[in-house]
Formats: C-alpha cells, sequence, structure tokens
C-alpha cells in the first residue's frame, strides 16, 4: 500500500508504541485453515491468520529491544530469528490479523522496558540486632526442649 506523495512514496506503518513503528513490509500475514468452530466453512475457508515478523533483521528496532524481545518470543521464535504468531481466535481473516499484529504489538513494547538493574543492599544495624535477638529466642525455645531432670525415672 504505497501512496505517491510531493514529499515521495509513504509506506503503510504499523504503530506499536509512542515512537516505535514498524512499517507494513516487515510484517508477513498469512491464512492458514483453522480448527474449532466454524460450521460448514471450518475446512473450507482459511481463516486463521499466521504472522511473520524478522525480529533479528528488523530495522525499525534498536539492538537492545531485538535481544529482549526474542528471549521474550520463547517457542515463537524460529531458528532464523523469526517470530511466527498465530491467531485464530476469531472467525473473520481481518479480525484474526488484526489480533496477530495487536499481540505482536503487546509482545514488542514488553521488550521495549529495560529491565531494572538490581542495587545491591546492606540491611541496618537495627534490622542486624532484630535478627540476632530473635535468634537468640528462637535457641532459647529450643534450649527448653531438652531432656528434664526432674522426669528422669517415670
Amino acid at each position: 500500500m504505497e501512496r505517491a506523495d510531493a514529499g515521495g512514496p509513504r509506506r503503510a506503518m504499523i504503530e506499536i508504541a509512542p515512537g516505535i513503528s514498524l512499517e507494513e513490509r516487515e510484517i508477513e500475514v498469512s491464512y492458514i485453515l483453522a480448527s474449532g468452530p466454524g460450521g460448514q466453512n471450518v475446512n473450507k475457508v482459511a481463516t486463521a491468520a499466521q504472522l511473520r515478523f524478522d525480529a533479528r533483521n528488523s530495522p525499525s528496532l534498536r539492538d537492545d529491544v531485538k535481544t529482549r524481545l526474542q528471549a521474550l518470543a520463547g517457542s515463537r521464535l524460529t531458528n532464523d530469528g523469526v517470530i511466527v504468531i498465530t491467531a485464530r481466535r476469531f472467525r473473520t481473516q481481518i479480525r484474526n490479523r488484526e489480533d496477530a499484529i495487536a499481540r505482536l504489538a503487546e509482545l514488542i513494547a514488553a521488550a521495549m522496558e529495560r529491565p531494572v538493574t538490581r542495587r545491591p543492599t546492606r540491611p541496618t544495624r537495627g534490622a542486624r540486632e532484630r535478627r540476632m535477638d530473635d535468634k537468640g529466642r528462637r535457641a532459647e525455645i529450643k534450649r527448653g526442649r531438652g531432656s528434664r531432670p526432674d522426669r528422669q525415672g517415670d
């Protein structure tokens, strides 16, 4: 879907998140037969949408996002770095296509969030003292469970 404007050809873009969008040519959608409800058309009409997105070679994503995206994709990622999403929730091709694109957008949006790095901390002196007091009390309780000298010959 290219249109010629005064500024040159414009390509259809798919908005993923604020500031991030993919060109429609980066996504390949094919239709396959879906199982499940559908009546007489279930074995005749290919309504399930199978979306393929080359995450490893996408020019629209930063390298750190690509790495996190491939990790999040899990079993949906092929050995070539292509994410395959199959949408068969609805009975029409259009709605399944929209569902597959929405699921890809959610995956990319999740990959865009940088993980928070853990800052090592130390317990406060009060916390250490409370811990030692608790340990002492617990040890005293356990020490009291030993044999009792007044009950030897019962």
